[in-house]
């Protein structure tokens, strides 16, 4: 068996990705009967051939998944795509800049003068956190609980056949399933509040999508919104913890960055790429198809294994050196086509924000400790659940001055 899930290859899994690659893009593990493809051609292919790869796990893997948007395959994808699209405009995004300011802000003054952070715990954890939580429409009391929804429902990884033992998989499902039923018992009523005296929130917007005279159902606005507990935050969260440490183990790429500030939006795209916040993405065969020469049953379980493609030599070059000026950069971190993460401008708008704050106020931030980091509670996700770093106090805010 090939453990990409401990925690030691979790942390680094780019040596292994490097040598199966090079050894076998497709690899087939009979321990877990799945089949994983390493390159960036074979996983683009994945994500783009819905014909062969299908998003519903469920119908075609025997795998049971949530009804949440992203396991879906046309037409009914096409239908809720094109409702939540509505609203999660751009125009939604662009206005949340001020809030996501003010928290940033806010989160680094209540740490900034001790000169030392979990910057996990205390910025990029509660963060996006709190920024997805009012734009939903969680009211600030509710917020703890929305906190215990979102653990539980980034640990239904552990759930999946093979990943990980008989005990951690029952007490993980056990976590999802008080989860669903928590969430079911709560939001009915908020939704019905809505129907009532709209807001300006994610919910109301949800409530009163329609397309071709079609509104969400109750059940389809509960998958989404279990989907964006966790998803609405969890990239970014991993974002800037990666983006720093990959500028604490790059110091010149840090010092470039520092004498080029306008350089952000492209080390992001380097850092999604370098150290992809989700390492993999699931589908499931329709039909028998060859990849690379190796010929995948139908009804299989397939990961494309997205953080390997983006690592991949063959398209880009010194893939392995992380360059803040890398251009172009097609990275597959937000996925590629039908699927393509409807969040991801929200992310790069977070990251931008939160990364722009931790450079202006700190100056030397380095590693506190030398003990390797705890990778998060999700087998598919890249990125410490803890990172204390020191540093020295850069520029004061306003708030804080």
């Amino acid at each position: 068996m090939i453990n990409l899930f401990s925690d030691e290859v979790r942390r680094n899994p780019y040596p292994l990705y490097d040598q199966l690659r090079s050894r076998s893009p497709v690899l087939h593990d009979p321990h877990t009967d799945m089949w994983m493809i390493f390159d960036y051609e074979g996983a683009k292919q994945t994500l783009s051939d819905l014909e062969t790869f299908s998003s519903c796990l469920s119908m075609t893997a025997k795998h049971p998944t949530p009804q949440w948007l992203v396991f879906f395959d046309p037409p009914r994808h096409t239908k809720l795509r094109a409702l939540i699209t509505r609203a999660f405009t751009p125009r939604v995004v662009a206005n949340l800049e001020p809030r996501i300011r003010e928290l940033s802000r806010t989160f680094l003054d209540q740490t900034i003068e001790q000169g030392e952070m979990d910057l996990a715990e205390d910025f990029s954890v509660p963060l996006p956190m709190m920024v997805i939580a009012q734009m939903i429409g969680i009211p600030s009391a509710d917020w703890p609980r929305f906190k215990r929804w979102s653990d539980g429902i980034l640990r239904l990884s552990y759930t999946i056949r093979g990943f990980s033992d008989t005990e951690e998989m029952a007490r993980a499902s056990k976590e999802f399933a008080t989860v669903v039923t928590e969430i079911g018992a709560y939001l009915p009523e908020v939704l019905e509040q809505r129907r009532a005296a709209p807001k300006d929130d994610l919910l109301t917007r949800l409530v009163e999508a329609e397309v071709d005279g079609e509104r969400l159902t109750q059940e389809e606005i509960l998958g989404f919104f279990q989907l964006l507990v966790v998803g609405g935050q969890e990239t970014t969260t991993n974002l800037i913890n990666n983006a720093i440490l990959c500028l604490i183990e790059n110091p010149d790429q840090l010092a470039h960055l520092r004498a080029a500030p306008d350089l952000l939006p492209s080390a992001i795209e380097e850092v999604l790429r370098y150290r992809s916040p989700f390492q993999w993405l699931f589908r499931a065969t329709r039909r028998e198809v060859t990849v690379h020469g190796q010929t995948i049953p139908a009804g299989k379980l397939v990961l494309a294994v997205i953080g390997s493609a983006n690592r991949d030599p063959q398209q880009f070059r010194d893939a392995d050196r992380f360059d803040i000026t890398r251009d172009p950069n097609p990275h597959l971190a937000f996925g590629h086509g039908l699927h393509f993460c409807l969040g991801a401008p929200l992310a790069r708008l977070e990251a931008r924000i939160a990364l722009g704050d931790l450079l202006e106020r700190m100056q030397n931030f380095a590693l506190a400790n030398t003990e390797p980091w705890e990778p998060r509670k999700a087998l598919h996700v890249h990125g410490p659940t803890h990172l204390r770093i020191r540093f020295q106090l850069g520029r004061r805010t306003m708030a804080s001055a």
